[in-house]
């Protein structure tokens, strides 16, 4: 014999149910037994309807009109028209009854658990009854049966405790008998011995076919669901969640305690001790294997089995001086729960006894508080103990695996890759059988902590990296294109996984939760809803990712004013723009602060030297214990092609617009003339290299004319250039009369920096540097004489992205 079981979803419509009938036609046993859920979101609608009615709300009539249309549709679709007249007319006469139940609720305003047991009852009774008169009209050899004849139970109404010795022998009873190779039973609902209506709490249609399955000591327990199997963590919350083949009894227990709800937690108590096994099947994909649970199927050795949760849970604390070495305190603290009926779900105390914490349903926390405060009426009078202190909405995580005890370092491992994800933990709990390691964390965590933790412990050391991206314009497009070519390298190599979840321009932004695709954004950015910077915060806030990343591609001080909102809700900033680390000084230490306190990195490697690794040597330097000395530098790739390319047969003009086309400038060109843009490069290495200086402090010796500064616009600039053109030719012209070349210059010594048009001689090491590159001269104590010099590519967008793309990489191989 074999018990198969569906559940609400393998049964909420007609389509479904014909797959059930499929698998159960498939099915080569001699005799099984099916047990059926209610209809998918009938149980909810039946307690909601009944609810209505016991607060006298006339709406409980349109719950109970819903609760007849899907169960009349669903007869007329599944029975043959000649035969759907019998089934019809006990359908109604049941549905009759509800509604006579749901009147006596209404009439006399309230619902006692008796009364709602026989209400939520029908949910099962009905669906169970259609499908074996559906499974009858498909020809198949079936029957309809009451649990409630065979399943006896005390009357713990909502949860009654099976009476095991009468239902065992009532089962096998009936089935040593039963002529019909399937019956159809409803799951969920028993009786008392005095023939009342039970049920066997949510999730109890699991409960039902496992206790028959034990009294008839059948091969196989079927529980076929809309999932292929029990996952190391919820697909729902965790793409990444794999399905787990074999687990043993003790390990899907724990699974199923903590959240994993493929499986009702007291199910496999009834199998257990005959060691029959339960395969937990996909009804929508039959073929798949799905999940074993048997006796010792620890799945080769491995440790961690899998990540559950459980969600709208309080922590419940009791605490004061006068808990300490005071026998009984714990005796009554458990003693007044337990009376209040209220169920406890982690319990962690203090070595010091000092305090007593234990988790409880969000439901039940006012209740137990109000309780709690109550027996310990004379302590917290007296100041020997604090009132009872409530936390709400949170979760439980846990880690659970039959392996876990052998092996160190697995809770070190667990808080660790929390903490990096700046999930806080409220309390900490680990079962004697070292099978389980729980935390507790905010509920608005969750989502994160499951995925960090399934990174850790299941994806083979591959991480996610989630990106959101701001300014798309000339490095943002080629910062995108370059993600998109080397996503299978980086994945493969490197060992991660990069998406972008948001981007933004001046105008639009768009967001896709699992990834936009990267060939298509300017599509989706198109479509996109309208730019806001505060939105986009939100946005990116509310997502809570882990490993995420805001990626900063404009030249705006709006922007830059938001990387402390970031960095404080654990976000990385990764910048190309310089206004931020140039900005006052005071900003510029808050925003190193900030990334050290909340674990986000702070990276700006593109600010001086684009994609050269000029900011990141210093950084080596400094922590190696070298002191910089001095700093000479050309540091603006624009100027350098500016005055690379303008002699006596060009116009200065040409230069720099051809200079703006080919984005070696600022948007607007007067940021990088101006000597401002490299003023603010100088300023960053003095202060990497540990000096207190402000933009103020830097020496500008400008070779622009006063006139050509004070434009407010592109177009008043140019004009400028063309009318001051022979001030420049006679720079030119002096520069090689002594046959020097122009090259703006940097210099950083004894705490002063200065910037400035400078004439260099030939032999000197700036005076062959070529196009747009940049070059910079590192004295320090190592390097006294001979500098430490990095030179290459300085401006552009695709070393400045590449510059971008380094910097995520080496966030994620923190």
């Amino acid at each position: 014999m074999k018990v198969l079981k569906f559940g609400g979803t393998s049964v909420a419509n007609p389509e479904n149910i014909h797959k059930v009938k499929s698998i159960v036609a498939q099915a080569d046993n001699d005799q099984i037994a099916v047990v059926v859920s209610a209809f998918g979101g009938i149980t909810d609608l039946l307690l909601n309807t009944s609810r209505l009615a016991s607060t006298q709300d006339l709406s409980n009539k349109e719950g109970l009109k819903e609760i007849e249309d899907r169960h009349l549709s669903a007869v007329k679709s599944l029975i043959p028209v000649q035969s759907q007249s019998a089934v019809l007319s006990h359908v109604k006469s049941e549905l009759n009854t509800l509604e006579t139940l749901l009147e006596g609720s209404y009439l006399i305003g309230e619902i006692t658990p008796k009364l709602s047991d026989k209400i939520v009852s029908f949910g099962e009774l009905l669906s169970s009854y259609i499908i074996s008169e559906f499974f009858k009209a498909e020809g198949l050899d079936a029957s309809f049966k009451d649990s409630r004849e065979l399943i006896k139970t005390d009357s713990n109404f909502g949860k009654a405790n099976v009476d095991f010795q009468l239902t065992n022998a009532n089962c096998q009873a009936y089935f040593s008998s039963n002529a019909k190779r399937i019956t159809v039973l409803p799951g969920f609902v028993a009786s008392s011995k005095s023939g009342d209506s039970t049920t066997l709490g949510r999730g109890g249609s699991d409960y039902t076919a496992a206790i028959l399955a034990a009294a008839m000591d059948v091969e196989l327990l079927e529980i076929w669901t809309d999932v292929s199997g029990m996952y190391t963590a919820n697909p729902k919350l965790v793409k990444q969640a794999k399905c787990v083949a074999n687990i043993s009894y003790e390990e899907a227990m724990e699974l199923s305690h903590f959240g994993a709800k493929v499986l009702y937690p007291p199910t496999i108590q009834p199998v257990l001790g005959k060691e029959i096994p339960i395969a937990i099947k996909n009804t929508f994909e039959p073929d798949s294997p799905g999940t074993l649970i048997a006796k010792n199927s620890n799945g080769n050795g491995k440790t961690v089995r899998g990540i559950s949760h459980v969600g709208n849970i309080s922590l419940l604390s009791l605490e004061g001086p006068g808990m300490v070495g005071i026998p009984g305190i714990s005796k009554r603290f458990f003693e007044t729960l337990s009376l209040k009926n209220i169920s406890i779900v982690l319990i962690t105390q203090a070595s010091s006894e000092h305090s007593i914490c234990v988790g409880i349903s969000d439901d039940d926390v006012d209740l137990a508080a109000e309780a709690v405060n109550e027996t310990f009426e004379y302590e917290i009078a007296s100041k020997k103990i604090k009132p009872v202190m409530v936390e709400k909405d949170l979760t439980i995580v846990a880690l659970v695996g039959d392996n876990m005890k052998s092996h160190q370092g697995l809770s070190g491992k667990m808080f660790s890759t929390l903490g990096k994800n700046n999930v806080n933990i409220r309390a900490i709990a680990q079962g004697a059988s070292e099978r389980n390691i729980s935390a507790v964390i905010k509920k608005d965590d969750v989502k994160k902590a499951l995925n960090s933790l399934h990174e850790a412990f299941f994806e083979e050391n591959i991480k996610q990296l989630n990106l959101f991206v701001m300014g798309v314009g000339n490095v943002g497009a080629k910062f995108l294109d370059q993600i998109r070519r080397q996503k299978k390298y980086l994945k493969e190599e490197l060992k991660l996984n990069i998406r972008v979840i948001g981007i933004s321009n001046s105008r639009t932004m768009a967001f896709d939760e699992n990834g936009i695709a990267l060939k298509d954004w300017e599509s989706d950015l198109a479509n996109g809803e309208s730019a806001n910077r505060e939105a986009f915060f939100q946005k990116v806030k509310s997502l809570n990712y882990r490993n995420s990343v805001f990626v900063d591609n404009t030249a705006s001080a709006e922007v830059s004013n938001t990387y402390p909102d970031y960095l404080k809700n654990s976000i990385s900033v990764v910048t190309c723009n310089k206004i931020a680390c140039s900005s006052d000084f005071d900003y510029y230490k808050n925003l190193k602060h900030l990334a050290k306190q909340y674990n986000a990195p702070f990276l700006f490697e593109t600010n001086v030297g684009a994609g050269l690794p000029i900011i990141d040597t210093l950084k080596h330097l400094i922590a190696s214990g070298d002191k910089v000395k001095k700093i000479q530098a050309v540091l603006s790739g624009s100027l350098n092609f500016v005055f690379n390319t303008f002699n006596d047969s060009v116009t200065f003009h040409d230069v720099v617009k051809e200079a703006q086309e080919q984005g070696y400038t600022e948007p607007d060109p007067t940021i990088d003339l101006s000597g401002v843009d490299v003023m603010r490069k100088i300023l960053i290495l003095a202060r990497e290299s540990g000096h207190q200086l402000n933009i103020e402090d830097i020496a500008n010796e400008s070779f622009l004319p006063k006139e050509s500064l004070e434009t407010n616009s592109n177009e008043a600039f140019f004009a400028s250039l063309k009318k001051y053109e022979a001030d420049f030719q006679q720079l030119y012209n002096e520069a090689a009369a002594s046959d020097c070349k122009l090259k703006y210059l940097a210099q950083f010594e004894n705490g002063k920096a200065k910037v400035g048009l400078q004439k260099i001689p030939k032999g000197h090491d700036f005076y062959n540097l070529e196009g747009s590159d940049n070059i910079v001269l590192f004295f320090t104590e190592r390097y006294p004489n001979q500098p430490l010099i990095i030179k290459g590519a300085g401006a552009g967008a695709d070393v400045t992205a590449s510059g971008i793309f380094a910097d995520i990489i080496r966030i994620g191989n923190f």
